[in-house]
């Protein structure tokens, strides 16, 4: 639980300042506790860091997986524009982080597998409905979709509206690969 209270105060205050002021007595102050907690259960500022960024992408995994490829890739493209992937506070903490891992090694390498798995779970799912070839294009154009629409909304500071579009373009680009009727 405090590990937890830790992760949230982290993404807030990152928000906030963004990474480089994040520091360890603003965090334990925004989480209601001492400074020295934040060692004790992740060792450095650098780990409890890396542990939020890793709860933001914890959110992006499937726990419900439909049998269906078409629904999962649906699935897909909902969970990366689910609420708290375009709360104010995620959406600052995903872009201090993109910015940040430009510079730090285990920053990129965390960003390089969140890159890899969405591609991945995409091109699992396009290899049912299509041949190989078009599957592999699809997946790498639906992930810079939405990764550039996601983009776009944070740093417009979009509304939930635009959100809402961009998921909507994102699922329109699927079914038009697929040739199905756009299901928005």
């Amino acid at each position: 639980m405090r590990r937890q209270q830790l992760i949230d105060a982290t993404i807030d205050v990152v928000a906030e300042v963004g990474l480089k002021g994040a520091t360890i007595n603003l965090i334990s102050k925004r989480a209601g506790m001492s400074s020295g907690i934040i060692s004790h259960y992740f060792g450095s500022k650098q780990a409890l860091i890396e542990a939020s960024v890793r709860y933001l992408l914890s959110q992006l995994k499937i726990e419900y997986s439909p049998d269906n490829p078409y629904d999962r890739l649906m699935k897909i493209v909902d969970l990366n524009f689910s609420g708290i992937q375009k709360a104010d506070s995620s959406t600052k903490t995903w872009l201090s982080f993109w910015g940040q891992s430009m510079h730090d090694p285990n920053l990129y390498r965390l960003q390089e597998i969140n890159k890899r798995r969405l591609v991945s779970n995409l091109r699992y799912s396009f290899k049912q409905l299509l041949d190989p070839k078009t599957a592999h294009d699809a997946a790498e154009v639906t992930a810079a979709l939405i990764d550039g629409f996601w983009l776009r909304c944070a740093l417009s500071r979009a509304n939930q509206e635009k959100f809402s579009q961009a998921k909507g373009y994102c699922k329109k680009y699927i079914n038009s690969v697929l040739e199905q009727p756009t299901v928005i």
